[in-house]
This record gives structure tokens, C-alpha cells and sequence, in this order.
């Protein structure tokens, strides 16, 4: 199947950049999808499990149900199973994630085995959350957050942000790395590609502190496909960090978060 253009966003140590690409897109086989995270906050951890779709298809993936799903803390040695409560979706509320420890992910499904691992960083702090406005060629106006922090010293920092507007979670990937800022402060705007906020809209923000291998994940999930439904055959594959061929990511990470008025 050909497709005549796909748009790409980046956000990259601090810019955005658009391009626009001619690909081609051919079916697939079908690949296992495994999508999970461990933080340092007391919730419900879930790791969804389904397959992959052709590109022509609808968006509709199906799940995997029946699947062994565990989680290791290898810093303790404690392993906690997860109970398949709808179908695809595996989860558990029996334990905390601990930053600097290591937790190994193990799924069987459909006869395989799959096997991730990633490190909870140390928990930086997001400081607050302010606004710009911007006003483009057409004198469209739009507003984009920026988030504020301090960078520890020291590289091999990663972040990944996520909005919430009214509730609802908006699909632009934001990730960030100290490479060409290490141990400073930071003023990062983030840019939305098309949804943009609104004065007076309630926006939930929320910082992620990642590893490297989830930061590569998300990284080349942009630059594939300039979002983050990525569920379908594509031209080339994120790099995920789990083994045996399966797409998606598990990633161990902290969380800081600001709930605010646009304004």
C-alpha cells in the first residue's frame, strides 16, 4: 500500500521541527504489543498486551488474553504477578516502585516468552508550569505550555511529559534529554502539533524521569510516526527495550505532576 505523506513532529533537546517525508507502506505480520510501567507512586500498574494490525486496517487492535504477566524487583528479589482483569489488560496493585532499583518484566503469551528491563531513575521535581503565546503565519493563535525545572548535574537525565486538557490526554510525545543542558535550569515549551489549549482549560501536566532505553523508545516513536498510536505497520519500528521481537515498551519511571488553569 502507498501512502503519499506522512508528517513527522520532533521535539529534540529543547526545538521542534516538522518534515514531511514520501514512504511507502506495506502489510505486516501481526506483532505482539506490550505496553507497561512501574512508578514511584502507590497505584494500579498495568501492562496491555495486543497485536498489531495492517496499515489499511481499522484502528481497532485485538487483545491478547491469557498471558503470564510478571514483574521482578530485582533490588529486592520480590516478584509480583498481574491478573488479566479486561482482556489484553494485566494488572496489580501489590507493590511501589523504589527509584534506583531495577525491574524486570516477563511475559508469556501465545507460546513466547518476552522479557524487558529498565531502571527507576531518582525523582526530579517539576517546578511549576507556565504559558506562551504564540501566533503563526496565518494569525492563528495557540497556547503551549512550558515546564520548568532543574536539571541535576551530571548527564544521562531523561524526561518524558504528558498533558492532560479537561481530562482528556492529548496525544503529543514530549520527551527530553540534559545532553546539551546538563545541570541547568530549564524552560522547555511544548509545542502541540494541532491540539491546542485554551484559556481558562484545566491542564493536568505530568514529568516523567525515564531511562535511556525508554528515552531511545519514545525518541524514534516520534520520528516513525509523530505520535503516540503507534499500533500499526509502519516503515521502520521504534527501538523497543523488550526482547523476542515484541513492539511497545516497559519503562520504570517517577512522576511529578502540576494540575493548573490556562491562562
Amino acid at each position: 500500500m502507498r501512502v503519499k505523506y506522512i508528517v513527522l513532529f520532533a521535539l529534540l533537546a529543547g526545538y521542534a521541527c516538522k518534515k514531511v517525508i514520501q514512504v511507502d507502506l506495506k502489510n505486516a505480520a501481526s506483532q505482539i504489543v506490550i505496553e507497561g510501567e512501574v512508578t514511584n507512586h502507590t497505584q494500579t500498574y498495568q501492562v496491555k498486551i495486543t497485536k498489531t494490525v495492517d496499515f489499511s486496517a481499522d484502528n481497532t487492535f485485538p487483545p491478547v488474553s491469557g498471558a503470564t504477566v510478571r514483574v521482578t524487583d530485582s533490588s529486592t528479589g520480590h516478584t509480583t504477578s498481574y491478573t488479566e482483569s479486561s482482556p489484553g489488560v494485566y494488572t496489580t496493585t501489590q507493590f511501589t516502585g523504589v527509584p534506583k532499583h531495577i525491574y524486570n518484566l516477563l511475559v508469556i503469551a501465545e507460546g513466547k516468552e518476552y522479557r524487558a528491563t529498565s531502571v527507576m531513575p531518582l525523582p526530579v521535581p517539576l517546578d511549576s508550569v507556565t504559558f506562551a503565546r504564540n501566533t503563526d503565519l496565518s494569525n492563528k493563535q495557540s497556547i503551549n505550555a512550558i515546564v520548568n525545572f532543574q536539571d541535576p548535574p551530571g548527564l544521562g537525565n531523561y524526561y518524558q511529559f504528558t498533558e492532560y486538557r479537561n481530562g482528556r490526554l492529548l496525544p503529543n510525545i514530549f520527551v527530553f534529554e540534559d545532553r546539551l543542558s546538563d545541570g541547568r535550569y530549564i524552560r522547555q515549551p511544548l509545542f502541540n502539533d494541532s491540539s491546542y489549549l485554551q484559556r481558562g482549560d484545566t491542564m493536568l501536566l505530568k514529568m516523567y524521569c525515564i531511562d535511556k532505553p525508554v528515552f531511545d523508545y519514545f525518541n524514534t516513536l516520534i520520528a516513525v510516526t509523530g505520535s503516540s498510536n503507534f499500533q500499526s505497520a509502519t516503515p521502520a519500528n521504534p527501538i523497543s527495550n523488550i526482547s523476542n521481537g515484541a513492539l511497545g515498551y516497559f519503562s520504570a519511571h517517577t512522576v511529578s505532576e502540576k494540575e493548573l488553569i490556562v491562562y
